[in-house]
Formats: structure tokens, sequence, C-alpha cells
């Protein structure tokens, strides 16, 4: 399953080669809202390349995988970046723009509020605490 996240490209990393054959590089996208969230994408092999022609402080839609795995009983996840674009605003859009992460599954904080769980009752108002 693909996500996507549009926010301003706060930080870009140097390519970083791990052996002989595989090579990553990091970046960094900050989301908009009250309370702005700093967000580590990674890009591995022929993919380092996709963030070279954007500047920090640019805005960025990012698509990415989420990727998990074990290595000695310790977990580790990552956001598998594979593609960058400058996010397309409609006229529609430009007043109107948010950073959110677009997944049907996950409740966006315009709507928490007019959604029912499958049994009825009604999701707790959405909660601006930043924890």
């Amino acid at each position: 399953m693909s996500y996507e996240l549009e926010g301003i490209l706060h930080k870009v990393y140097e390519v970083v080669t791990k052996s002989a054959t595989f090579q990553t590089r990091e970046f960094i996208v900050k989301t908009d809202g009250q309370y702005p969230q700093f967000i580590k994408f990674q890009c591995t092999q022929d993919r380092c390349g996709i963030i070279d022609g954007y500047e920090e402080g640019s805005t960025v839609k990012v698509y990415f995988d989420l990727r998990g795995r074990e290595w000695n009983d310790k977990y580790f996840t990552n956001l598998n970046a594979w593609r960058v674009e400058k996010p397309q605003e409609s006229s529609q859009d430009a007043g109107n723009k948010k950073s959110s992460i677009s997944d049907p599954s996950f409740p966006q904080e315009d709507n928490v509020s007019n959604n029912k769980d499958s049994n009825g009752p009604k999701i707790e108002e959405f909660d601006d605490l930043p924890f």
C-alpha cells in the first residue's frame, strides 16, 4: 500500500554508501498545522536522486511505502520514498491547503467528528494535544 504526504522540504542529506552494492539517502519533510511534524524519509539505490531537483524550503509531495524489518530481535520501520513532485494546486485548493497522509482508513482532522464507528457510536472530537 502506498501513501503520500505534502509538506516543506526541511533537510536533505548526502547519499550514504552502505556497501559496494547498496546506498541510501534521507530527507526530512515538515508538515503544516498547529503542531508541525518533521518526517524522515529514506530513498535507496537508484531512487537516491529523486530529491536532487528540490531546494530546502520548497513544498513537495512525497509518495512512499512503509517498510519494516527485524534484525537481532530489534524491529525497524522506514518510510521508503519512491517519488517526489511539486504539488499541483487547483484554484479551489489554493486557499485550502493542508498536509496529511492520504489513506482512506486514516481519519482526517476535518472529518473526525463526522465519522461513526462501525458499531454506531460517534468517534470522539479531535483533541489538539500533541500526544
